[in-house]
């Protein structure tokens, strides 16, 4: 799985034009899943974003987690984070996972997010038309990919 973690002063999330679902401060995690990722790999994946100390604490160092704060978690599905350019300038997708699997990793990392003491999760729909909005908090975007973890 790869996620991008963006820190938010605020974020939202249109689906199919409907309602958005928006949080205060918090964080956005932009989640694509692999061809060859497994479910397994969710609650590390999962514990590890919200657990990341990417807010600043009292003497202004990055050493606050969204969970010890109280924030919420904004999470988008997004192949587009298998996209490969080595070919040519269309992107192939081969890597992203095809439903099922995509949309059972999406769903096990929601309610794995969701156990990890978040104040809230908010999230859009795999496969929808999705219009993200934010205000970026600062100049924090953390890239996670789980391949890494096992070189």
């Amino acid at each position: 799985m790869r996620a991008v973690i963006q820190r938010v002063a605020r974020a939202s999330v249109t689906v199919n034009g409907g309602e958005p679902r928006s949080i205060g401060r918090g964080i956005v995690i932009l989640l694509g899943v692999g061809d060859t990722d497994t479910l397994d790999i969710v609650p590390k994946l999962a514990e590890k974003c919200a657990h990341l100390r990417i807010f600043e604490d009292e003497q202004g160092k990055l050493n606050r987690s969204a969970v010890e704060l109280g924030y919420s978690a904004l999470v988008v599905s997004n192949f587009t984070l298998y996209g490969d350019t080595s070919r040519g300038r269309r992107p192939s997708f081969i890597r992203a996972a095809k439903p099922p699997l995509s949309v059972d990793g999406y769903e096990a990392f929601l309610r794995e997010l969701s156990a990890q003491g978040l104040a809230g999760v908010e999230h859009g729909e795999f496969g929808a038309d999705m219009q993200v909005d934010l205000v970026n908090d600062g100049p924090v975007t953390i890239w996670i990919d789980t391949d890494d973890w096992n070189r």
